[in-house]
């Protein structure tokens, strides 16, 4: 039980679900006929499922009748605009009309990488020039968006550290000039995670979280070294809604998340 309660721990599940998960083994009766590192992965993979399950929200990604702006944030690196692009993809097959907004000014490339992304998936795009202001950039996308009847604005938007004040604020302007247009933009606040930064992810939940409510959680980067634990960690400390996971740069690398799909991979790779 301790080895198993340890392993966990490195596959970043975190303390709470490792000492819970090493719990509910402990109570469980295992037949001794059977083996027995198949019986724990059963275990392990009914847990999962009950406590991801509720998290599903494919539901994101199915046609809408009004627009939604959603705001998509997240530290530097994690791959935002990427996600975008990909978000975009499966949102224009599913028949929505899509506008992105290059809010990210911060960052030339970052304007230039999403209108790549625009012009790969045939979309719109509202952008401005590098260093501009980023809140009138997501203003003009929400303004577009109602006269010509979008369904989906995409506000791309600067990586910033959750530690730096100035960039918070600039972040929580972003949101705010929405609001203007629709009293209940932006409908949806996706924070984007990768999964290599470990237990870190925790941290930066907390903060975005504090700032502007997160309605849901994008997972990057699960086709390398990370085990995904991380995730299991962020549904039982948080249960906020995890929408898709990264799993590869292609665009068609965007997986909407399936918890009983997770805790399959979770014990093959493991």
């Amino acid at each position: 039980l301790d080895k198993i309660e340890e392993f966990l721990i490195q596959s970043d599940v975190g303390i709470e679900a490792a000492s819970e998960i090493k719990e509910i083994i402990s109570t469980k009766k295992v037949d001794p006929s059977k083996d027995l590192a198949a019986e724990i992965n059963l275990i392990l993979k009914e847990y999962i499922i009950s406590l991801m399950k509720p998290l599903e929200n494919s539901s994101f990604f199915k046609k809408k009748e009004k627009l939604n702006a959603t705001l998509i944030s997240g530290v530097n690196g994690v791959g935002k605009t990427t996600s975008i692009g990909k978000i975009g993809k499966i949102l224009k097959t599913n028949g929505n009309k899509i506008i992105f907004s290059a809010s990210d000014t911060f960052r030339a490339a970052a304007i230039e990488q999403l209108e790549n992304w625009a012009k790969k998936i045939n979309v719109e795009i509202v952008k401005s020039t590098q260093g501009s202001d980023p809140a009138s950039v997501a203003y003009k996308a929400v303004e577009d968006a109602i006269k010509r009847n979008f369904t989906h604005v995409l506000i791309d938007t600067a990586g910033r550290l959750q530690n730096k004040k100035n960039l918070m604020e600039e972040y929580k302007k972003i949101a705010n000039v929405t609001k203007k247009i629709d009293p209940n933009a932006p409908h949806e606040v996706l924070l984007i995670l990768d999964a290599t930064s470990g237990q870190n992810v925790l941290n930066q939940v907390e903060e975005f979280n504090k700032i502007i409510p997160i309605t849901g959680l994008i997972m990057t980067k699960l086709d390398g070294t990370a085990k995904g634990g991380i995730l299991i960690a962020l549904a039982k400390k948080y249960k906020l809604p995890i929408i898709a996971l990264g799993l590869g740069e292609k665009e068609d690398d965007l997986q909407i998340f399936e918890a009983e799909k997770f805790a399959n991979s979770f014990i093959s790779i493991n």
